[in-house]
């Protein structure tokens, strides 16, 4: 598979481990690697301080989440509010991902983390600081939401790409599920406590608990050993560098098309805040509690979903696009469910679904990409993901407060359904491939088949089938 202009095919100057000419091209074609063990990244000391330092800290990060929902909601009464905030958080990643993807491409990683997880602690402990003391209004939680979101512009495709530098290319599939594994883990443990926390002394100690739970991925940090890291060439100062970032994925559909579903499951099926919060106060009466329990059930197909891309050889589109359409059915399904036991059945296979999906999208996008492109590349795919909540939040939050729960929750099943049908035959017929259905007994009723007189673009697309 082509990844462009073969700038990963010189070793980092004086690094033994950046063989990255090899190791990337076996990486990226399927059916070469050994399958991994579900844990095999953890094996590697810096990788194993990291996710013990992340766990900590996504704990923090989902309490968080859960008490500002909580008290945005118990501010203002409304779902649009709470639309609003998150709409906040993530504007700064739609305005500005790309330039954090030049960034990350530019220095060094690690040094890069220090400062971004020093500014993310920083604002927890400042919303922490005004709930404590009642002075709390909701343009705070606003402000607070928007800074937070400028500092993961630049943590997330840094954070993204530093997991290839600690355990090296033919880890990274199995590093990426564990991540997802580890933030998952923690959310867990964070709405639950955070339910127990809001009820019995109020959102402020929640806050503060995210704000100090930062301590634990800086100690990591600076823990590591930096001469053990798998370090690439860094991308030199210069004009242009966006645009080349745009141009390389727009060239390459195996990079492009991955990115184009990210985005629309992204803004349009991944806004649980508002739904939950509305389905939990508005559809079945219930208090922050309940909406733990729902997050912590989510939660629990997540972590399954993460655990069981770890243990898988190879990221193919097939699965990507097949998990995206069965998220957005069985979100379709929970929006029409009658009673609060099914709804409540169905969060897990949602996050089942959901974290397959993201899992395989980020992996695949990942190793398809020249490393010296990666931060910009993976900035891009945020940026969609991430991003596009500014615009799917406030509007799946008018839908859901003008319509009703259930009508704004299928809404958001409804396009992510369709968006996936139609990136799947679009990477089929990239890949010369068909949709071939048959009826008969005893013959694959769909499949895709390659199509009389063309052959598959292996150069470019990844395997579909």
């Amino acid at each position: 598979m082509s990844t462009g202009n073969g700038g990963d095919s010189a070793p980092a100057p004086g690094n033994h481990h950046s063989h990255h000419d090899h190791r990337d091209e076996r990486a990226r074609e399927p059916g070469t690697d050994p399958k991994p063990s579900m844990f095999s990244s953890l094996k590697v000391r810096n990788y194993r301080l990291f996710a013990m330092g992340q766990v900590i800290s996504n704990t923090g990060t989902w309490m968080q989440r859960i008490a500002q929902d909580w008290l945005v909601l118990s501010l203002t009464g409304s779902s649009t509010a709470v639309g609003i905030t998150t709409a906040l958080q993530f504007l700064p990643m739609l305005l500005f991902g790309l330039y954090g993807g030049v960034i990350a491409d530019r220095c060094n990683k690690r040094k890069l983390l220090l400062v971004t997880q020093s500014v993310m602690g920083l604002t927890g402990l400042a919303l922490a600081a005004l709930t404590l003391s009642g002075n709390v209004h909701v343009w705070h939680v606003y402000a607070l939401a928007f800074v937070l979101g400028l500092a993961t512009v630049v943590d997330n495709p840094t954070r993204q790409t530093f997991v290839s530098e600690m355990v090296g290319p033919d880890q990274i599939r199995n590093a990426v599920s564990l991540n997802s594994a580890n933030f998952q883990s923690a959310r867990l443990i964070g709405p639950a406590v955070a339910g127990v926390m809001i009820s019995a002394v109020g959102s402020g100690w929640a806050f503060l608990f995210n704000g100090l739970s930062f301590l634990a991925p800086l100690a990591g940090l600076l823990l590591m050993r930096t001469s053990e890291l798998f370090t690439t060439d860094r991308a030199p100062r210069s004009k242009g560098q966006l645009r080349e970032g745009l141009t390389y994925v727009r060239t390459h559909p195996e990079l492009l098309w991955p990115i184009v579903l990210v985005g629309f499951v992204g803004t349009f099926g991944f806004n649980f805040p508002i739904w939950l919060t509305a389905f939990t106060d508005k559809v079945f009466d219930e208090g922050a509690g309940t909406y733990g329990l729902l997050n912590t059930l989510m939660a629990v197909g997540s972590v399954v979903g993460a655990l069981l891309a770890a243990r898988r050889g190879s990221s193919r589109m097939r699965l990507m696009a097949g998990a995206a359409l069965l998220f957005g059915v069985l979100e379709m399904a929970a929006a029409v469910s009658p009673s609060f036991w099914l709804f409540a059945a169905l969060m897990a296979p949602i996050g089942i679904m959901g974290l397959t999906f993201n899992v395989t999208a980020n992996a695949s996008v990942q190793m398809a990409s020249d490393p010296l492109m990666r931060g910009r590349v993976m900035s891009l795919y945020m940026m969609v993901f991430v991003g596009g909540t500014p615009i799917g939040g406030p509007l799946m939050g008018w839908v859901t407060d003008t319509f009703g729960a259930r009508i704004g929750f299928l809404s958001g099943g409804l396009i992510s359904a369709g968006i996936a049908v139609l990136v799947g035959l679009v990477l089929a017929r990239a890949s010369g491939l068909r949709l071939r259905v048959d009826l008969r007994r005893g013959h694959r009723h769909v499949a895709f088949v390659p199509r009389s007189g063309a052959e598959p673009r292996r150069e470019q697309v990844a395997p579909v089938a």
